[in-house]
């Protein structure tokens, strides 16, 4: 199964994630299929890039968002 999910990067208690599509069997820094997008939690306001036609398609091709992925994914929405 595919899923979209985080993988974190960045320093020790400055967290940085990708937005990645990657097998669910996979280790959470391994090498992904695709990256869809970028979040960092430590700026003010929190940093959301999602590019949200390959969201679209790779949903559509059945990849099943984590559930803070979802939430991204919404906000990113609403911003755009």
């Amino acid at each position: 199964m595919v899923k979209i999910r985080l993988a974190r990067h960045g320093a020790k208690k400055r967290p940085y994630y990708r937005i990645v599509v990657t097998d669910s069997r996979a280790a959470r820094n391994s090498r992904p299929i695709e990256e869809v997008g970028r979040y960092n939690p430590c700026v003010e306001p929190s940093m959301i890039q999602i590019d949200l036609e390959k969201v679209d398609k790779w949903i559509a091709n059945g990849a099943q968002p984590t559930d803070t992925v979802a939430h991204l994914i919404e906000s990113a929405r609403k911003e755009a």
